[in-house]
């Protein structure tokens, strides 16, 4: 099998060029692990020629959608092996992976889940069991048990062997299409993920009425817009898909009971299932994210959880903490690459859809082409049976000896109506005029004949007709198809804008960070005084009475000693207030902390200082009251901090005094005397 694959891909181009560049990059490099590296070169072109082969036949072969087709391998001959065994009935599923195991080399177990998967898609397989459920992840039932067949819209749109190409399959025994001539834009409607090497695709799919309705827009020249439908409904935030190369933002239906005591989610986003909901709801109240005290599953054909708030939790705000910590919101990225021509490329959907569009009216043509030959042969036979059955020429071979002349007394008497034939006579013409049994020559209707032949005449002028007029006809068809199956394909998600959800105003309050002054511990999970209350989304500065200081996560329990002076949460801009001691010297500075690297250990002050004021603000005074001294007059100053730059936290700041300080603060102590306080206290910069 491993042989047989390699062969078929030697031919193809794609590894030819991959390999030359490949051969370029070895030969540049001189060998590997020093020396003349003999011994080592062969097992590594080895290496590296089987691996181009691998890869190339993972993305083309296995992982990544056809662009003509809008199908991968597996579902190509999945459809394939459903049509050739159609009949209308269902048929296990089970045999028909083992019948797709002609065309597919992976396994049955592969060709199974692609089926389940296809059917669940509802386009273009019907199921009939349990094929499993979208909304809580059950599996399907065992392939033995569940039976499938092709839906009407595939069995009509998807197949034309007179328009398929087929190449033998992987062991030679069997013919495979290439390509199907499907007539649906599949690679939009069903959308596609796939992981190959060096290279995946993400695909959403979309609604059946607005691919086709955008189709009709394109062939008339008209702008369109098109966007993901999703079978799992929701709500959908498409403001930056970017035509399917950005990423879409998918949330839950969420309802309000009538007591406001409940919630009732009732539609889920697309990849996610009712399990994954739950536990994250689960988790989100753990953390004590989400204010809810009971959850209920009575999902069965439908979604239907029901959640039970916690006493004195709000609606709303509960509504807005489902989407911002449960898989209740989620973000889903588009990145749509397939195969074009044996080549990995990269189109946004638009161009994906303007390509089946023109692919749809070559197809529309070429069985306009295939219908027009048939009706013109069925045309000329039926002229030659009237003409055969109706002038008695059949008369003229009675008496004849041999079939040669048997078949000369047909050609002769066909020639006198030379003129009324739409080609000349073939052996193959007189063959079929000699096939013609008696029985219909005696009940021959010439009426019926003539008006079966206007009607093929007529036929075929509003094919040749049609085929003058691809565009309006490719209307038609689409427009055929929107009323035939549009019904069936409603939109099912919900597009809007959604609104932004302060993550940080819903767990503003969500950790208090304590401090142990015993033992030096800081954080929440730590017995104490309470400091401070944050969000996990926050970082904390911690500011030491030494001027070192750090920022980090909200800790559950660090080591900070007993001089931890301030905590609060960081905050790159905000302004800073600090009077600190070095060497019998005070200095006052206003600064911000600006970028940090986290867990690491800055000094917001010189060595050998001390911080005797730490602020989050900038007062408009501080009051300071001296240590009495000989000679010392004044006792008591205010300093007003308008006077002062904002700094770094580098800089030394601005002087303040050389006297002793015996206490500091912002508002008057009390004892504080107007009259005794000294003059306006002065402050001089030393940044």
């Amino acid at each position: 099998m491993v042989d047989g694959v390699a062969a078929k891909q030697q031919e193809l181009a794609f590894e030819e060029e991959a390999a030359e560049a490949a051969s370029g990059g070895v030969s540049g490099g001189g060998g590997s692990g020093g020396g003349d590296g003999r011994g080592a070169e062969p097992l590594k072109d080895l290496i590296d020629e089987n691996f181009l082969q691998y890869a190339s036949y993972v993305i083309r072969d296995r992982a990544i959608p056809d662009l003509d087709d809008g199908l991968k391998p597996v579902q190509r001959r999945i459809l394939h092996s459903l049509h050739e065994n159609d009949d209308g009935r269902f048929i296990k599923v089970a045999n028909i992976a083992g019948y797709c195991m002609q065309y597919h080399p992976h396994g049955e177990a592969s060709i199974q889940d692609a089926l389940v998967t296809l059917a669940n898609k509802r386009y273009l397989i019907e199921g009939q069991g349990n094929f499993g459920n979208l909304h809580t992840g059950d599996p399907a039932a065992a392939a033995r048990y569940i039976e499938c067949r092709l839906t009407d819209l595939a069995r009509n749109e998807l197949f034309n062997d007179a328009l398929t190409r087929f190449v033998p399959s992987y062991d030679g025994r069997k013919r495979e299409p290439v390509c199907l001539p499907v007539k649906l834009p599949l690679l939009l409607l069903l959308g596609a993920e796939g992981i190959a090497v060096g290279l995946s695709t993400r695909l959403l799919p979309h609604n059946f009425c607005e691919v086709l309705e955008a189709q009709i827009a394109i062939l008339k020249k008209k702008r369109f817009a098109i966007l993901p439908d999703f079978l799992q409904g929701g709500l959908m935030d498409a403001s930056e898909y970017a035509k399917g190369m950005g990423r879409v933002k998918l949330r839950a239906v969420i309802e309000e009971r009538a007591d406001r005591k409940k919630l009732l989610i009732r539609e889920i986003p697309f990849g996610t299932t009712t399990d994954s909901v739950i536990a994250s709801i689960e988790d989100a109240v753990r953390r004590r994210r989400v204010g809810v005290k009971a959850i209920q599953d009575y999902t069965a054909e439908r979604v239907q959880i029901e959640l039970s708030l916690a006493p004195g939790q709000d609606v709303k705000k509960t509504i807005q903490s489902l989407y911002a910590f449960t898989q209740c919101e989620v973000t889903l990225s588009s990145r749509p690459v397939m195969i074009r021509a044996r080549r990995p490329v990269e189109l946004d959907v638009h161009e994906i859809l303007r390509h089946n569009t023109k692919r749809l009216v070559q197809i529309l043509k070429g069985e306009l082409e295939v219908e027009l030959r048939r009706l013109e042969d069925e045309l000329h036979r039926k002229t030659l049976v009237q003409i055969f059955i109706e002038n008695r020429i059949y008369k003229r071979i009675e008496n004849c000896k041999t079939y040669a002349k048997v078949q000369d007394a047909v050609r002769t008497g066909m020639q006198e109506f030379k003129a009324q034939l739409r080609r000349a006579l073939t052996g193959a013409d007189v063959e079929m005029l000699l096939g013609i049994q008696i029985r219909r020559i005696s009940q021959f209707d010439i009426d019926k004949s003539r008006k079966d032949i206007a009607k093929i005449e007529a036929d075929i002028k509003q094919v040749r007709k049609n085929l003058k007029s691809l565009v309006p006809y490719a209307i038609r068809y689409l427009q055929g198809l929107l009323k035939k199956y549009g019904p069936s394909y409603p939109r099912r998600t919900q597009s809007g804008s959604f609104e932004t959800i302060a993550v940080r105003d819903l767990t503003a309050r969500e950790l208090a960070l304590k401090y142990d002054f015993e033992k030096g511990y800081f954080g929440h999970g730590v017995d104490g005084d309470l400091r401070m209350e944050c969000s996990s989304h926050d970082k904390v500065v911690l500011v030491w009475s030494d001027g070192r200081y750090k920022v980090v996560p909200p800790p559950e329990k660090l080591f900070v000693d007993k001089d931890l002076l301030y905590c609060g949460v960081a905050d790159r801009d905000r302004v800073m207030t600090m009077v600190y001691t070095q060497h019998d010297m005070t200095y006052l500075k206003k600064f911000t902390f600006g970028g940090t690297i986290m867990n690491k250990d800055y000094l917001c002050t010189p060595p050998d200082s001390k911080i005797v004021l730490f602020l989050d603000e900038v007062p408009e005074e501080i009051y300071v009251k001296y240590k009495k001294a000989k000679r010392l007059r004044i006792l008591q100053q205010v300093f007003h901090t308008a006077d002062a730059a904002v700094h770094g936290p580098k800089a030394r700041g601005s002087q303040m005094s050389s006297k002793t300080i015996r206490w500091i603060g912002t508002s008057k102590p009390r004892g504080w005397s107007d009259k005794k306080s000294g003059p306006r206290g002065a402050l001089m910069d030393f940044v």
